[in-house]
């Protein structure tokens, strides 16, 4: 474990200093610290809260600032301006506070001139050379014309989402493989994976009422995980972490005597009482029955496959979903919040966006899609570093993983590049590995992503 975090954290540390991830250095081994920027603070309600938690439990669970994507400070070297607590992260941040493809990698990339996008597009298969065992590139079909496209390259990247990264390869191939390329240890498609949530807790919180807080923040505690920590053994493996936060009511609560006129508008001029909640986000266990197929008997619009989804939570997230309930009540009432209700929500394998797994990584051809490094077995040009490489999905949110995974890759496919190993055909060969004029200029290798 501590070996495989010294070799990660330079990747972490890189993409955490270009995206802008605000947060505090806690020093904890649950929860590797990184590269922050200051944190989004915490209101009052929640700093009294952590104190009284750590004190509850002996300093053994934390309640710590969140972990954010949202810029600090701004970054001008990127055009992005510090968040503005507007609360308008969902609708694409216009000031870029909010770190998205739109806001920041995709400008990046344009202003190398090495960029061509092709919107309303559709990846309908990865181009395989059978005798060179190697992609050559994609095929497109255009979204509105229906007309396809084809597009080469020495290495092709996949980046299209778990499901239809795993799509894709599924297309691909077929007349090699009968699952498509990737498929030959026959796990390509399945081992699904998502964060189980809904399950929490929520009461009031008394006192407080000369105090408030400035804006609309976009974030709010979180705890990290506890259980399965050290010696404890629970009736389950793994565990599981909070998202929370604290906030007084508004205008649209219940008050007993709202009414029309002067006591109406009254009411309005004055936020409610404090509140406090959090729900837990828990770790699935990759499961070789929970998996992805292509159903053939359903095409849609382009002619296409669609996925056939076969996913359900297993024993072991059913019975963490109880302490995920009761450990939140027990953390609210530890912090003095009265009138404490747990909770536990509707949930289905996808409500959490996290899909992960479907093209593991590994160190045998036999039983994982792709190697330690990315690339499928069976095309070692083709790599693949969303979430579909994942073989477990831990309890925290995956996206920071995918993007070190990338710029991993990356780095790996320009060096092999250079010696010629991702293509046959490749202009570098390992006769060009001492050749600086490659080194700098990498970015003339056309790559797909």
């Amino acid at each position: 474990m501590a070996d495989s975090l010294r070799r990660s954290r330079p990747w972490y540390d890189y993409v955490e200093r270009f995206a802008g991830i605000a947060g505090t250095q806690e020093g904890l081994d649950i929860l590797p610290d990184g590269e922050f920027l200051p944190p989004i603070p915490l209101n009052c309600v929640e700093e009294d809260a952590a104190k009284r938690i750590k004190e509850a439990f002996g300093g053994q669970r934390h309640l710590i600032h969140s972990r954010v994507a949202n810029i600090t400070q701004p970054k001008p070297e990127q055009n992005r301006v510090n968040c503005q607590y507007r609360n308008k992260c969902w609708l694409g941040c216009p000031f870029g506070a909010y770190f998205s493809t739109q806001s920041a990698t995709l400008p990046a990339a344009v202003a190398t001139g090495n960029l061509t996008l092709r919107p309303f597009s559709i990846v309908s298969q990865v181009l395989y050379d059978k005798d060179r065992q190697r992609a050559r590139g994609v095929e497109v079909i255009d979204a509105e014309t229906h007309e396809t496209h084809e597009y080469t390259a020495d290495v092709v990247f996949l980046n299209a989402s778990t499901f239809n990264t795993t799509w894709i390869l599924m297309n691909s191939a077929t007349d090699v493989w009968e699952g498509g390329l990737g498929s030959s240890s026959g796990e390509l498609g399945h081992n699904v994976m998502d964060h189980h949530f809904r399950c929490g807790a929520s009461g009031d919180v008394e006192g407080y009422l000369d105090k408030y807080y400035f804006g609309r923040r976009p974030a709010g505690f979180y705890i990290p995980r506890f259980r399965n920590v050290g010696d404890e053994q629970r009736s389950y493996v793994r565990g599981f972490g909070y998202q929370g936060a604290a906030s007084r009511q508004g205008w649209d609560r219940e008050i007993a005597e709202l009414n029309i006129g002067a006591d109406l508008k009254q009411a309005l001029t004055q936020p409610g009482g404090w509140t406090i909640g959090m729900t837990g986000f828990g770790e699935m266990l990759p499961d070789h029955d929970n998996r992805i197929s292509l159903d053939h008997s359903v095409r849609d619009k382009w002619g296409l496959p669609v996925l056939s989804i076969n996913v359900e939570l297993k024993q072991n997230e059913r019975d963490m979903r109880r302490d995920m309930v009761q450990d939140a009540v027990d953390l609210l009432e530890a912090a003095g919040v009265k009138n404490v209700k747990g909770d536990v929500g509707d949930y289905a394998p996808g409500m959490g966006i996290h899909e992960m797994g479907t093209a593991r990584m590994g160190r045998d051809p036999k039983t994982s899609v792709l190697n330690s490094h990315n690339q499928v077995w069976d095309a070692p040009n083709v790599f693949v570093t969303d979430g579909a490489c994942m073989t477990s999905s831990s309890c925290v949110n995956p996206s920071l993983t995918y993007m070190a995974l990338t710029a991993r890759a990356v780095d790996y496919a320009v060096e092999e590049l250079k010696r010629g190993i991702c293509h046959e055909s490749s202009r570098i060969t390992q006769n060009d590995r001492a050749d600086d004029r490659y080194r700098d200029d990498w970015r003339q290798i056309p790559i797909c992503l």
